[in-house]
């Protein structure tokens, strides 16, 4: 059994090396295999392939007797009965989990401002216009006595400058 399925894949590999050094990928220690006549069967039939693929008028139509075998063969084969598709309980939980942990969110976020309704303001800022002299005294003699500086304050009010 081993025999058989290693043969399969030295099968597979080899026309896998002819396809690739038709493509210009080949090693050159492939070159005694190719030589082969096995090699050169199969290097004809995929250059007939290539060439049938590329111009139409290369591709000859088969005969109704060939036509008539090969409807026989395929209608002779076994249907491939493929185990039908399991429908996972998890996947249509989790996705329902995902949308109530979408709308969570989105009711976490808006929550804090739809629940200030018109009743509750804003929080008040102190008057700016409204100075102490006596801090206004202190500053300035601080600026004169630290002298200049290369940060400046900048003044608030729309008559300073």
């Amino acid at each position: 059994m081993q025999t058989a399925a290693k043969s399969v894949i030295a099968e597979a590999s080899f026309e896998e090396s002819v396809s690739a050094w038709m493509d210009g990928e080949g090693s050159e220690d492939f070159l005694h295999q190719l030589m082969s006549p096995q090699g050169r069967k199969t290097w004809d039939s995929y250059h007939l392939i290539g060439d049938a693929l590329r111009s139409p008028d290369l591709v000859t139509n088969p005969s109704k007797d060939f036509q008539s075998r090969l409807s026989r063969a395929l209608d002779a084969e076994l249907p491939i009965v493929a185990a039908p598709r399991r429908r996972s309980p998890l996947r249509f939980g989790l996705s329902g989990l995902a949308v109530a942990a979408a709308v969570a969110t989105v009711i976490w976020v808006v929550q804090p401002s739809v629940s200030s309704g018109p009743g509750v303001s804003a929080p008040v800022l102190a008057d700016a216009s409204r100075d102490d002299p006596g801090l206004r005294d202190y500053l300035e003699a601080h600026r004169q006595m630290a002298g200049p500086s290369a940060v400046r304050q900048v003044s608030f009010e729309t008559g300073a400058r």
